[in-house]
């Protein structure tokens, strides 16, 4: 499952991935996004950046974004995260303002700044004190690229906050537009225009993209029926569940069991 907000606990940590749809989400660590392969499209508030092969990004805390990738080929993206604490002197920076454009594209990307995170990628495991130097040159520099602007203004809305704390609370539930709208004190057109404007899709796909990734945590770390994780996630019929798993995974949930089982 995907919360609405994580508590990072390690205090400096790296992924290796390959990038997929992540639904809106939040947590309370700085979030560096690398990409070194393919393309990423990185959502935060109302906009969505382009980021491409070399392309840099730093995600502040406590901010809602997400992830799309539309591009078929080869995609690779590393994402670090550190705690708050790790900032230093830029810690009230990054808990009042944010950037107004988070992507730094290759050719504008300081020579530190890409010598630490090639040194971050090569160390693998960076411990706690150097994690937070990279970090905090990293800051330095990209700060005298960014624009700022106040964190408040960035898609704040309590509705959005809402609409994302019902829907990962009830997901296994029998859910329409209409009747989370009514839960939460709104209509059903108020409610829409929040999943086109900032999450850059709409109800089903959005609720579609939480159940998926309540199944696939599953499927990664226990033995249970595949039945049984559909049914227990939300999905209605087991026609729509194949359908949504084989559109984001492009293979079936025995073959994505298979596969996370033999890595």
């Amino acid at each position: 499952m995907q919360p609405s907000y994580e508590e990072k606990k390690e205090k400096f940590s790296m992924i290796r991935k390959k990038p997929h749809h992540v639904p809106p989400h939040l947590h309370n660590a700085i979030e560096l996004v690398y990409v070194t392969k393919g393309e990423l499209e990185l959502g935060i508030g109302y906009e969505l950046y382009h980021m491409e092969k070399g392309d840099f990004a730093i995600v502040f805390p406590d901010l809602i974004h997400h992830y799309q990738v539309f591009s078929k080929g080869k995609n690779e993206v590393y994402q670090f995260y550190a705690s708050l604490e790790l900032s230093g002197p830029f810690m009230a920076l990054l808990q009042k303002k944010c950037p107004e454009n988070p992507v730094i594209a290759n050719a504008d990307l300081h020579g530190e700044v890409k010598n630490a995170l090639s040194c971050l990628i090569k160390d693998q495991k960076v411990s706690e004190v150097v994690g937070q130097a990279y970090l905090q040159i990293i800051l330095y520099r990209c700060r005298e690229t960014f624009r700022f602007i106040e964190k408040d203004s960035v898609g704040s809305n309590d509705l959005i906050y809402a609409a994302m704390s019902y829907l990962l609370s009830h997901f296994q539930e029998e859910l329409t537009l209409g009747k989370v709208a009514s839960a939460l004190g709104t209509n059903k057109f108020a409610l829409s225009k929040i999943f086109s404007g900032i999450f850059h899709t709409n109800f089903n796909q959005y609720l579609n993209e939480i159940r998926l990734n309540y199944v696939t945590s599953l499927l990664e770390n226990t033995d249970r029926r595949i039945t049984d994780i559909f049914l227990e996630a939300g999905f209605e019929s087991q026609r729509t569940f194949n359908r949504a798993f084989q559109l984001r995974y492009n293979q079936t949930p025995s073959e994505y069991r298979k596969s996370w089982w033999e890595k």
